[in-house]
């Protein structure tokens, strides 16, 4: 994947309701337009635009039925793009996320309270 690709992809990603879109896309083998358009409280106009903006990724490809459009994920795009994360991330296999949020205590190192005192 070129660096080019990568960065669409990314900055495709971030957005938060681009991400949705796509999770709803990814969750059915296609989905139209009209239909997406049902499932966000946006405009049919910003669901286009979001739509393009994936599409542009490369992450959804789209078909054409008379005056109806479809989308469906790219899996591989999608699998191509989390490699070269990992691979950037130097990162091997699946990250598993963790549920503590407390920050890690370095051995010797003083508390809050202790260094306050």
């Amino acid at each position: 994947m070129d660096l080019e690709q990568f960065q669409r992809i990314a900055k495709a990603l971030a957005d938060p309701r681009r991400f949705e879109i796509l999770e709803h896309i990814a969750k059915q083998h296609e989905v139209g337009c009209q239909r997406l358009c049902g499932c966000f409280p946006v405009r049919q106009a910003t669901i286009s635009h979001h739509l393009k903006e994936l599409a542009s990724a490369g992450l959804v490809e789209s078909r054409r039925d008379g005056q109806f459009v479809y989308y469906r994920l790219r899996p591989r795009v999608f699998e191509d793009y989390m490699a070269e994360l990992r691979r950037r991330m130097d990162v091997s296999g699946p990250v598993r996320s963790t549920t503590s949020t407390a920050p890690v205590k370095r051995p010797n190192q003083k508390s809050a309270a202790a260094r306050r005192a």
